[in-house]
């Protein structure tokens, strides 16, 4: 569907990701069209699956969640289903808010939050150390955030 997205519907994306919160009115003022059809527009974005989900950005720090890492996890393939059975045991730890599968130096990537560092070495080498499909990790300490767009790189205009 997204070549089939026109100006307006290309404006309702860009303003939703910069604020979800938007009320109908107040999108429908931005994008200069009536709150029927602007409504309509955006339900239509979100049947196709191009809207998928509003959430709220959290402020991690705010709730004392201040470390931050990511973990370059490369996989014992030799071990039947490797992959998949990593996977499923992933899915349960929930400082693991990111998982990526990536190409180059290690096979997956994950973004782990968690509130301090002794949570954190709890979790590498009390829950990830554990799991027999992972052969080597490798952890990217965040020092801060320097950009962090909520907004993707489409041509709107």
């Amino acid at each position: 569907m997204a070549d089939k997205l026109d100006g307006l519907d290309l404006k309702i994306l860009k303003i939703l990701q910069e604020n979800s919160k938007i009320t109908n009115l107040e999108l429908s003022k931005k994008i200069g069209l009536s709150p029927a059809p602007t409504l309509e527009r955006v339900k239509k974005l979100e049947n196709a699956g191009i809207i998928s989900s509003y959430h709220a950005v959290i402020n991690n720090q705010a709730l004392g969640l201040n470390v931050q890492t990511f973990v370059l996890v490369s996989l014992a393939w030799a071990k039947e289903n490797a992959l998949e059975h990593f996977i499923e045991k992933i899915k349960d730890i929930k400082e693991v808010v990111e998982c990526f599968i990536i190409t180059g130096e290690a096979d997956v990537i994950l973004k782990i939050v968690c509130k301090d560092i002794p949570s954190y070495e709890k979790i590498l080498f009390k829950t990830l150390s554990q799991i027999e499909q992972i052969e080597r990790l490798k952890t990217l300490m965040t020092l801060s955030t320097v950009k962090n767009s909520r907004t993707l790189p489409y041509e709107y205009e």
